[in-house]
């Protein structure tokens, strides 16, 4: 019979790319890792890995023990779920990734639910790009992702991934509060002689943006680059430029910001370039019966994923829940 942890190691490995990184991850020494690699391959019989410089490849014979392997780890760590479920008492550890404005507008009410309900689980919760999170909860290293998607920019599907959609969040153009000698703004256009603030080139919410303004016939003047939404937040309400926000980020607090044509009502006050953000309950309910953070279950291992996605249509995000299949 083969040794699972063996396998383990060449999922792994077709994961990671290196030795050293397997190693990195699983708290091994490469040396170790490289001599229980060649123990699996003695034991099936066959080559499993070829070195191409200094990295090592997956021979096709080693792809098919990962597919296995894969199919293998969720059995296992189904057993493990429904044997947690049958006990009274919810226990373990729950390790979630999420990118800022979830961890501002969604965690903290889901945190104080989960204390509330299930004391003994230890919530561990790490700021993360959302394409860096989906693959390091792929990869077992969280339980769960809050990611976000904008259209054009469709996140990797992992194929030991599903997802559930939670909810749509809407991106609106914030605009500094009114004063008497500044320009009238009723449409995105009335923007292209205003600073901007968006995320560094490279996210997919730059991206997006840059793409809504050329439709409206101008390049934005970018003036400000940061990855921190509060920061834009700042200096949208200071006066010194314009945004296209998501509506999470102003989840729990009041602003100055405003928008033309909306009500004064609206909280914040932005124009609106889709429909309403719908407001998700935190977390999931998961199966029936079986007590989970968000669908996930709560021994030790690391089974569910969440994603928050933004799949933006007219300027509205898709939220979804992504977790392991089985």
């Amino acid at each position: 019979m083969l040794d699972v942890r063996r396998l383990r190691l060449l999922r792994e490995l077709s994961i990671r790319g290196t030795l050293a990184e397997v190693a990195e991850a699983l708290q091994y020494s490469p040396s170790s890792v490289s001599q229980q690699l060649a123990l699996l391959e003695k034991e099936v019989g066959v080559e499993l890995l070829r070195k191409t410089g200094r990295r090592v490849q997956l021979t096709p014979q080693a792809e098919v023990l990962v597919a296995h392997t894969a199919q293998l780890l969720e059995t296992m760590e189904q057993a493990e779920a429904d044997l947690a479920a049958s006990l009274t008492t919810v226990t373990g550890t729950v390790r979630i990734a999420v990118f800022q404005s979830a961890a501002l507008a969604l965690m903290p009410d889901t945190l104080t639910r989960m204390a509330a309900t299930y004391p003994e689980v230890r919530i561990e919760m790490i700021q993360r790009e959302p394409e860096t999170a989906l693959h390091e909860t792929w990869a077992r290293d969280f339980d769960l992702v809050v990611a976000e998607q904008y259209p054009g920019h469709a996140a990797p599907r992992y194929p030991e991934l599903d997802r559930v959609k939670l909810t749509t969040d809407a991106i609106r153009l914030a605009i500094p509060p009114a004063s008497d000698g500044g320009p009238a703004i009723r449409s995105l256009a009335d923007t292209a002689e205003l600073a901007w603030v968006m995320e560094p080139r490279g996210a997919a919410s730059r991206h997006w943006a840059e793409q809504a303004c050329r439709s409206a016939g101008f390049e934005p003047d970018v003036r400000f680059e940061t990855a921190d939404l509060q920061a834009q937040a700042r200096l949208i309400e200071s006066g010194n430029a314009v945004a296209l926000m998501p509506d999470l980020v102003w989840t729990g607090r009041g602003t100055t910001a405003q928008a033309p044509g909306a009500s004064r009502q609206a909280a914040p006050h932005h124009l609106h370039l889709g429909p309403p953000l719908q407001r998700p309950a935190p977390g999931n309910p998961g199966r029936p019966g079986n007590p989970r953070c968000g669908g996930c279950r709560s021994g030790k291992g690391r089974r569910r994923v969440t994603s928050r996605r933004r799949t933006c249509s007219s300027g509205a995000k898709t939220l979804c829940f992504l977790r392991h299949c089985g």
